[in-house]
């Protein structure tokens, strides 16, 4: 029995050396490095990011290529089509409609990022707080939460401004009063998870206040979903912002933004149609190109989420030795 039992050594195949093989020189080009940096992201992405990178170029260089002064009047060419001079045309005034389209978008683009920027910084550090501390306070914070949600931010924004009269910090406290409310509920549900973490645990048992947790386990690892929460927000602020300048309570004469040349353009809209139709595509080309970019990051992160959840491991190999075979 023992002679029937007793193992025999396997016979491995010889291993020789692979040879190595003569290197040849091989330099990447364009359009591979463009390839490889693709790899894993969304077309809306890589769309959304060349879109975006055009509109903040031209904006940036306006001071620079911006053709004519954008106050400059010229009465005795009204409602004037596209020339050599003005590429595209002028308004009711005489005024250069590429270059008010540039430095409108100037200021459009920037308050909404501002405000925007305003709005996630605090709408996370509000959510992170509530759901760290609990009890009186997160119920506080989503009871506000769920009563701001249920006002429209152009109808906030003229209570503000009703009371405060119109400028730039109004506008800015408006937009950020209305807005940091999505944020909020956003990272109160993310904290929620995170504090259920061991390294979250870790950190309480070693005696971490509760606001370092906050900010350094917390908030960074819930920023990605914030940020792209962020993109896909933008078109909403950038829309409010025109309206806001549309109904005559943002930026005020002689400066201008694309919501003031849409209110400018009504009246000659079966004169002069591209007085209205141009701040209008450039609206809808801004917050395009930004939301895209979000759409494309949170379509990356749902199929990472898809794939670690379907994921199956895969315990490793093992031989034995049963009556001198491997198995």
């Amino acid at each position: 029995m023992a002679d029937a039992l007793t193992t025999r050594p396997i016979k491995r195949p010889n291993q020789r050396p692979t040879p190595l093989r003569s290197a040849k020189s091989h330099r990447p080009n364009v359009l591979s490095l463009l390839l490889r940096g693709a790899q894993g992201r969304h077309w809306t992405f890589a769309f959304g990011v060349v879109l975006l990178t055009l509109v903040l170029l031209v904006l940036v260089l306006t001071p620079w290529i911006a053709p004519h002064d954008p106050a400059a009047q010229d009465l005795g060419n009204r409602l004037g089509g596209p020339s050599g001079e003005h590429w595209l045309g002028t308004d009711h005034l005489g005024r250069d409609v590429l270059s008010r389209l540039m430095w409108g978008g100037r200021f459009s683009v920037t308050i909404a990022a501002i405000t925007l920027a305003i709005c996630a910084v605090t709408g996370s550090i509000i959510g992170a707080i509530a759901a760290r501390r609990g009890g009186w306070l997160d119920e506080l914070v989503m009871r506000t939460v769920d009563v701001l949600i249920c006002f429209p931010d152009v109808v906030i924004a003229l209570f503000l401004i009703a009371l405060f009269g119109t400028g730039y910090g109004t506008l800015i406290a408006a937009l950020t009063i209305s807005g940091w409310t999505p944020f909020a509920r956003l990272m109160r549900g993310l904290a929620l998870e995170i504090n259920s973490k061991d390294y979250v645990e870790a950190a309480e048992i070693l005696g971490s206040p509760k606001s370092y947790i906050v900010f350094r386990h917390v908030i960074p690892n819930a920023s990605r979903p914030v940020v792209a929460m962020g993109f896909l927000r933008f078109g909403h602020k950038l829309i409010t912002v025109g309206a806001l300048s549309y109904l005559g309570l943002g930026v005020q004469p002689p400066d201008s933004d694309w919501g003031a040349m849409l209110l400018d353009a009504q009246p000659y809209m079966e004169r002069a149609p591209s007085l209205g139709v141009l701040p209008g595509a450039a609206i809808f080309l801004s917050a395009l190109s930004v939301t895209m970019i979000g759409q494309g990051l949170d379509l990356k992160k749902r199929r990472k989420r898809a794939s670690e959840q379907t994921a199956i491991p895969v315990p490793p190999t093992r031989t034995a030795l049963v009556e001198g075979e491997a198995l």
